[in-house]
Order: C-alpha cells, then sequence, then structure tokens
C-alpha cells in the first residue's frame, strides 16, 4: 500500500501524515480512528487549494468503494478541525465508477451502486471534468435495480436522451459535483456540492461504468 499522493509536494510534514493516515484508513490492517481520518483529509484539502495544484482526471478512472464519509460539512474552526465521519459498514458496499464514453473522447460516464446481500441500487448517467477546479460533476439519468444477476427495473429519469444532449451546456454550478483533492493508486478524496466529505479505495483500475449509448 503507497502512502504516496498526488495532491502532496514538498516538505509539509502535515500533508505526508495526512496522506500515511489516508492509505491506512483504506488497507488491510486496523484502520486509524474516525478523526484522525478526518484530520487528514482537511489537510489534505486545505494544500491543494493553499498550492492550486490541478489532478488528472486519468487517475480517477476506475472503480472505488466507499470507505469513509463525513457528511455534515466538517471545516477548520479557530485553526482546529471539527466534523464527525465514521467507516461504512462492510455489509454495505457503495461504490463509484467513473469511465470514458468512447476511445478518444473528452466525454465520462458515472455509475454509483449501492449493494446490501443480493440487492444492488444503481445510478448512471454523463460526467464532466473542469481541471483548474479539480470538479467533476454528473448527472444520473438511469436507474437499475437487481436482485442477484436478475434486473428487476430499468428506469430512465426524466428521459434520459434529452439529458444526455443537454448535459454538456449546463454550467457545473447547477450540477451534482465533487471537488476531489486527493487522488493516488490506492485512494481517492473529495468534498461533495453539499459540504460532505468522502474517502474512496480503488477497487479495480477497469471502470464498471457502462457507455451510455449500452443502457
Amino acid at each position: 500500500m503507497t502512502a504516496q499522493n498526488l495532491a502532496v509536494s514538498g516538505p509539509d510534514a502535515a500533508a505526508d501524515q495526512a496522506a500515511v493516515t489516508l492509505a491506512e484508513a483504506v488497507g488491510e490492517g486496523s484502520r486509524p480512528p474516525s478523526h484522525a481520518v478526518l484530520t487528514a483529509l482537511l489537510a489534505l484539502e486545505r494544500q491543494i487549494k493553499q498550492q492550486h495544484q490541478t489532478l488528472p482526471v486519468e487517475a480517477l478512472l476506475g472503480t472505488w468503494r466507499l470507505q469513509f464519509t463525513a457528511p455534515k460539512k466538517p471545516a477548520y474552526k479557530a485553526g482546529e478541525p471539527v466534523g464527525k465521519g465514521f467507516y461504512l459498514p462492510r455489509l454495505a458496499v457503495a461504490t463509484i465508477a467513473f469511465g470514458r464514453e468512447a476511445d478518444n473522447t473528452d466525454d465520462l460516464t458515472v455509475q454509483n451502486q449501492l449493494r446490501v446481500g443480493p440487492l444492488k441500487l444503481r445510478f448512471i448517467g454523463p460526467a464532466k471534468w473542469q481541471s483548474k477546479k479539480n470538479l467533476l460533476a454528473f448527472d444520473f439519468v438511469r436507474l437499475q435495480v437487481f436482485l442477484g444477476r436478475l434486473k428487476v427495473l430499468n428506469l430512465r429519469l426524466g428521459g434520459d436522451q434529452a439529458q444526455a444532449e443537454t448535459f454538456s451546456q449546463t454550467p457545473i454550478g447547477k450540477l451534482p459535483f465533487f471537488a476531489f483533492f486527493a487522488v493516488t493508486s490506492d485512494y481517492m478524496a473529495a468534498r461533495g456540492r453539499g459540504g460532505g466529505l468522502a474517502l474512496w479505495m480503488k477497487e479495480s483500475d477497469a471502470s464498471e461504468a457502462p457507455t451510455l449509448s449500452h443502457i
């Protein structure tokens, strides 16, 4: 498990330690306390903003499993990290996958899935990347429900063809998005539009997100 983080550069000891903490949080050994993970996430987010670093969208491609979330807008107050987070229960497997719509294209796709036992709830749609702010915006256009391998629901959300055609023209500020501040070969971390923080572990280099033309 590597502790190298694309969002960390230079001799910043706090950021280096934060990268180690996040690597341990997604590792197979004992996991750091929740407050330590939250502190590490805030430290890396602050550094990437201060240094105005950009992350490569290619590093996001693949399938990622949600490990830790802090949904209630954690932040620094009086110089101290404030907020609460928790590890996801192992019985609930939440994954997000990013892929390209086709070879040699900048169009992206996203798949967000929750699996509990044999039941899978899956949302699929287009996504786009704004490199200057490390923002990945998306919109879900289809809902699928599986019971085991049996697809029991395949529902368009608001007319997915029309949504897909207008998505590229919609300002990112009007879409749900993640602002990423850490990506490695082992994990990625971001703040959502609602203010929560999330940490995912890399599950596969292959993206489970299907092309929109095949849903």
